[in-house]
């Protein structure tokens, strides 16, 4: 296997264990897919799911596991913490290995219009797929949610790339793209105040006038009896993990609150780590080298 593309969806369940199981499972089904993670969360009542394999087998098992989402899950009686606008909510498409950027926007269109016209799903290109400026961004593209994209899609500006121009009532509507490996990192505070987190997360994200990279929304973690600053990195080589953190930290303390835990959902590249690891334990002229796995994998 030369070629190499990582593939990320999120769907919109994250409780019934059966049905995250059957949807996940047609990855599984796909033979030269692998599987590399798989993680739900109750509160957000979302699923994130991490495969990897050559293009085509992983557009493959990207359609499929549309395709069950879909059968399985009705949005009309979805309820979340996490913003969201479908049953698969976004897939994006990652160039690992011998695969450029362009190739991934292909594979987006390819499957884009697979799912629009035998799923008659409304999809949006975004990111580096994106057909225009003001559809890179997910968090734009989603607004309104599910619940407000029935009036949204009548919009010319808002017809789907893909698909339908209308909503479809029980899957909604998908996301599809190409982008840079994404870090989903939450930072969890002593309250449960969620205006709080919000308003920590409007401070801190790009869109509020914050850091470049991070998008950022305050969650109530309902079963811990308390919030989260929940973050997504989209480029963490320029805004690494713990400046976010510090800037959480930062923002926390104007409201008597602390920073009592952090949590990274999916997988994360090693580097990710190892520049946690050389900010706060300050480690001068550390190399990737000196990491013992890094070098058993040579």
């Amino acid at each position: 296997m030369s070629k190499l593309v990582e593939c990320v969806p999120n769907f919109s369940e994250g409780r019934n264990v059966k049905i995250i199981e059957s949807i996940v499972d047609e990855v599984r089904k796909v033979e030269g897919v692998k599987l590399l993670d798989y993680s739900s969360d109750k509160d957000h009542n979302r699923s994130v799911v991490t495969f990897i394999g050559s293009p085509d087998k992983v557009e493959e098992a990207a359609f499929k596991l549309i395709k069950k989402a879909s059968q399985l899950i009705d949005m009309r009686n979805h309820k979340g913490a996490h913003p969201r606008m479908g049953a698969t909510d976004v897939v994006p498409f990652i160039p690992i290995k011998d695969v450029t950027t362009e190739e991934c926007v292909e594979i987006s269109k390819k499957l884009g219009k697979k799912v629009g016209e035998e799923l008659e799903i409304p999809v949006y290109l975004y990111e580096d797929a994106a057909s225009c400026e003001e559809r890179k961004n997910l968090a734009h593209i989603r607004k309104g949610q599910y619940e407000g994209f029935f009036e949204k899609i009548k919009q010319p500006e808002w017809k789907p790339d893909f698909g339908p121009g209308n909503m479809n009532v029980k899957s909604g509507a998908t996301v599809i793209g190409a982008r840079f490996p994404l870090i989903a990192y939450n930072v969890n505070l002593g309250t449960d105040n969620v205006e709080i987190a919000n308003a920590i997360a409007r401070k801190i994200r790009y869109i509020g006038g914050g850091l470049r990279y991070v998008k950022a929304v305050g969650v109530k973690v309902t079963e811990r009896n308390i919030v989260q600053v929940s973050m997504n990195l989209v480029n963490y080589e320029k805004t690494p993990i713990y400046t976010a953190q510090e800037m959480v930290r930062i923002e926390a303390k104007r409201y008597g609150v602390p920073v009592i835990g952090s949590e990274v959902i999916g997988l994360v590249p090693m580097k990710v780590l190892i520049d946690c690891a050389e900010y706060y334990l300050q480690i001068e002229n550390f190399d990737m080298g000196q990491v013992l796995e890094s070098r058993l994998s040579e």
